[in-house]
């Protein structure tokens, strides 16, 4: 358990912040801006939270703990880090099985979905898009240093996952805000 009785450490006034394993990294380290980005995400879901109740905020809640779990796996390089938390299968077989189980009640989609609708879904759309952004920022650390393949994946079906619950706060889809192409041409 994390105990936490000083919030201010004075260890990043001079631009630098400790990784998990200890290494000491600049602010705008790629690693940094990985698990930065999915904090970003996680603040979204949690206004988007005050928003709806029930089996949605449970799935929401259950939600913002994994990021926290996907944030400790991405502040800890290396491949097996002794101790290190890592985003496991099981996380994304339960947003898989969300997915589909909420998909299965919507509307066809016959064209594309703007954010909007409800302020549910507009605060819903808003965090899928900061996970599409903190999807970019961990594909890209993927590519110049070892990262969780299993952290990828989460974060990919996190923004399904968001879409379709946006989807399932309009009204399973009824009051969704459909793209007209050329509308105001």
């Amino acid at each position: 358990m994390v105990k936490l009785t000083r919030i201010y450490t004075r260890g990043g006034d001079s631009g630098e912040t400790s990784l998990g394993d200890g290494a000491r990294v600049a602010k705008h380290d790629p690693r940094v801006a990985a698990y930065g980005a999915v904090d970003e995400a996680n603040a979204a879901i949690g206004v988007a939270r005050l928003h709806v109740a029930g089996a949605v905020d449970e799935m929401l809640q259950r939600i913002q703990n994994d990021l926290f779990d996907l944030g400790a796996d991405l502040c800890r390089p290396g491949d097996d880090a002794e101790g290190a938390l890592r985003i496991g299968q099981a996380q994304i077989d339960r947003l898989e099985s969300e997915i589909d189980a909420v998909n299965a009640r919507l509307r066809p989609l016959d064209s594309f979905v703007l954010p909007g609708g409800t302020a549910a879904a507009a605060q819903l759309h808003l965090a899928r898009t900061l996970a599409r952004r903190a999807e970019r920022e961990i594909t890209a650390l993927a590519q110049a240093e070892p990262v969780n393949p299993l952290a990828v994946k989460y974060i990919n079906r996190l923004s399904d996952h968001l879409f379709v619950l946006g989807r399932h706060v309009n009204d399973d889809g009824a009051l969704d805000v459909l793209w007209i192409p050329g509308a105001n041409r």
